[in-house]
């Protein structure tokens, strides 16, 4: 048990690791404005106001099967030993 924890510890570093170097570099991969991600941007809804509606569905779907497949990964390992 303390062995997968352990592991997992390690995993979750090793993620945060990653997060903090992809910020870094973040300005080169345009992640969250692929095609197919829905962006409506308002000139001024009101006066003195703008804005607009973003939402990354090619993104989120893009981080679903990563995340899934590093999951799968991740029981495959842990329930082999």
């Amino acid at each position: 048990m303390s062995k997968k924890l352990l592991l997992l510890g390690i995993i979750f570093t090793g993620l945060g690791i990653l997060f903090i170097i992809f910020s870094l570099i973040s300005k080169k991969i345009p992640l969250f404005r692929l095609p197919g991600d829905i962006i409506i941007e308002e000139k001024e809804i009101t006066p003195g106001l703008t804005g607009g509606i973003y939402f990354p569905v090619v993104s989120c779907l893009l981080i679903s099967i990563i995340l899934t497949l590093l999951i799968n990964l991740v029981v495959y390992i842990l329930s082999k030993k």
